[in-house]
């Protein structure tokens, strides 16, 4: 692994752990026993990673996340969005939980997530139709918008839910399965009477996950 790569792989890691805001290029180029000068050589400063790691973040989206092919097994699709979905959730869990104020302080990291957001929705209400057309739900293209809103709203939101209503204010991946089992509800409400069966079974699935996940 190259350095600028190692740098970005501890900066999510103290990110994570930590909060964003707590940690410096100081923090991260001490943590990785270099110099600041060498961090430096790399990325222009703290806004520079974190850009870096939203690049990241939004390739994992585009590539995890792609529109279900007519003829394709919807269900077994929906699963792999939610594993993939688990993976999101809880690598970049810091960037769900101090959004706004990331956002605030870079003027074209904002942009950027402006335009990705735009082009979510309709990946996201593309990947709803797709769970349609295989018959797992029933739902009108009206709906289908206000869904991939919903969902998107519960994906962004969730980690710093939980955060919020714990005194340590930490995060567990049982958070981030019990997370994917209220997705799981948001479809199901939609789901065809063939398809719920087998939508109750993920869910069965996700709620042994995050028994499992449990601290002793």
């Amino acid at each position: 692994m190259s350095t600028k790569d190692k740098i970005i792989q501890t900066s999510i890691k103290l990110f994570n752990e930590h909060g964003e805001r707590a940690i410096t290029t100081n923090h991260i180029s001490s943590h990785m026993g270099i110099s600041p000068g060498n961090l430096y050589y790399h990325f222009k400063n703290k806004e520079d990673i974190i850009r870096h790691i939203f690049s990241l973040y939004s390739e994992h989206l585009h590539t995890q996340f792609l529109p279900i092919v007519k003829g394709d097994e919807a269900l077994s699709h929906l699963s792999g969005y939610l594993d993939a979905l688990f993976e999101l959730m809880w690598r970049f869990h810091f960037f769900y939980d101090n959004l706004g104020d990331i956002l605030s302080r870079d003027e074209v990291l904002k942009k950027d997530y402006i335009d990705f957001q735009a082009a979510l929705l309709g990946q996201v209400r593309e990947i709803i139709i797709g769970l349609r057309e295989g018959g797992v739900i029933t739902i009108d293209d009206e709906d289908a918008v206000e869904l991939a809103h919903m969902l998107k709203i519960t994906v962004s939101f969730w980690t710093p839910y939980i955060k919020a209503r714990r005194l340590s204010g930490e995060l567990m991946q049982q958070d981030i399965y019990n997370g994917i089992l209220k997705i799981l509800l948001l479809v199901k409400a939609y789901g065809t009477e063939q398809s719920i069966p087998k939508i109750n079974l993920l869910r069965e699935k996700y709620s042994e996950l995050a028994q499992e996940a449990e601290p002793a």
